[in-house]
């Protein structure tokens, strides 16, 4: 079966990488931590792009959500329990929304990683590599996952000490889009249950 054409122009490029050494095994670890270092890279890339483009509706959106929450709370010190009931349900809707959004900017993140496994399958489907201390193999899925992994995680660790990432998370903090700082994060307040209504003659 012949690979899709996206795969056929991006083959020789990275199959060079696999091709660095005479020794199969460290060939088939070198190639791929360079696939999952690409995959984590324009992940983290389009993740930033996708981000800029939603901003202005994003941030709209948690300020609704923020909106909508103060209103219920001073609604419900006010003892209004109908624009209570009114605002909280409006700041939970906007909350959905922002839920949602961030899901599918996630998306945005994730997407190299199975792009790879699709390239990967096509050039090793079947290949097991021997693990060193156990008696057993693992195939290109296992290892790249492994690998993708480690290099999240080191990344992780230098990420902002770069000045590229310095100045996306400027950006992302400016337009709160970091995730834990957006107010339609913070959650609203659930309805709470309705007081039993004093019974006739009964104190207070």
């Amino acid at each position: 079966m012949e690979m899709p054409s996206l795969y056929l122009f991006l083959d020789p490029y990275l199959i060079w990488f696999y091709r660095l050494t005479g020794q199969t095994g460290w060939n088939f670890l070198i190639g791929t931590s360079v696939v999952a270092v690409l995959a984590l890279m324009v992940g983290e890339f389009t993740s930033f792009l996708a981000s800029l483009m939603v901003r202005r509706h994003f941030t709209q959106v948690a300020g609704e959500a923020k909106k909508y929450q103060d209103l219920s709370m001073e609604a419900l010190k006010a003892g209004d329990r109908p624009a209570y009931e009114a605002a909280n349900k409006l700041a939970n809707d906007a909350f959905n929304k922002s839920f949602f959004m961030q899901l599918a900017l996630s998306a945005t993140f994730f997407w190299p990683i199975f792009f790879m496994l699709g390239w990967m399958q096509e050039r090793f489907q079947g290949i097991e590599i021997p693990l060193v201390v156990v008696p057993y193999s693992l195939g290109f899925v296992g290892i790249f996952i492994i690998l993708y992994a480690l290099a999240y995680f080191l990344f992780k660790r230098v990420k902002y000490r770069l000045p590229y990432f310095r100045r996306i998370k400027g950006i992302l903090d400016a337009n709160n889009l970091q995730g834990g700082n957006s107010p339609a994060l913070t959650g609203v307040q659930p309805v709470p249950a309705r007081p039993a209504a004093p019974e006739p003659g009964g104190k207070g």
